[in-house]
């Protein structure tokens, strides 16, 4: 698998946005991976090999540059201290900016060549994705247990672009009540999927994070994200 780093610039500076590439050379459709917490590293870097294995271009932004370039942090108590400390230092409307910058980046691939792109994002690239599916940039979203997504719920009156929101139902960031606020807003939207893993607490797809994952759940919720994929950017 081909891997390389492009340059996004924006008004305040540049930042690296990671590609990962499909064995194949024809166009193919593009996804925007965003980042928990911890950064860029080795579970997000895992994910992105597991979507170009489905033929997809893969691109995942430094959205922690300006507080610390190319973060990627542990998932044990030290790590998680440190992800947490730093995300509340973040700039999020910057992130968001910087993420609709990063998504034209992709777009603008040789390997994409003009084909749809969507977003992906866990945590906290749940929400960004979230928000970037409000702002109408990604042809199709996938959001992970975004804890910002339930108290803006009402953004989804402005998403048109097809959107899969996952949570776990035992989540203790994200109460189960939290959850009922984006499954009552969803209701009779045919563009928004929502399942809840109801066994499973927060970062259960986590697989670098032993006291996250949840094996059945992400296998169900993975499940579930490759056909809403295939169905929404198709790659052959």
């Amino acid at each position: 698998m081909t891997t390389r780093v492009e340059t996004v610039t924006v008004s305040d500076g540049t930042f690296d946005l990671s590609v990962w590439l499909p064995e194949a050379t024809t166009p193919r459709p593009g996804i925007l991976l965003v980042q928990e917490i911890f950064g860029v590293g080795d579970y997000i870097k895992a994910v992105a090999a597991d979507l170009a294995a489905l033929g997809y271009v893969v691109a995942a932004p430094d959205l922690f540059w300006r507080q610390h370039r190319n973060w990627a942090a542990d998932h044990g108590e030290e790590g998680l201290k440190a992800s947490m400390e730093l995300v509340g230092k973040h700039d999020f409307p910057g992130g968001i900016t910087d993420s609709l910058a990063a998504l034209e980046v992709l777009r603008g691939l040789p390997e994409v060549g003009g084909a749809p792109v969507g977003a992906l994002g866990f945590c906290f690239g749940g929400t960004v994705t979230f928000f970037l599916a409000a702002q109408g940039g990604p042809d199709a979203v996938v959001s992970f247990y975004g804890s910002g997504v339930p108290d803006n719920a009402g953004l989804l009156a402005n998403i048109s672009a097809p959107i899969l929101i996952h949570f776990g139902g035992a989540d203790p960031y994200i109460p189960r009540a939290e959850v009922a606020k984006v499954e009552a807003a969803a209701a009779g939207r045919a563009n928004v999927e929502l399942h809840v893993q109801e066994q499973a607490g927060h970062a259960f797809h986590n697989r670098k994070a032993p006291a996250f994952h949840h094996p059945e759940a992400a296998a169900e919720a993975w499940r579930l994200t490759e056909e809403f994929l295939a169905r929404t950017l198709p790659v052959s």
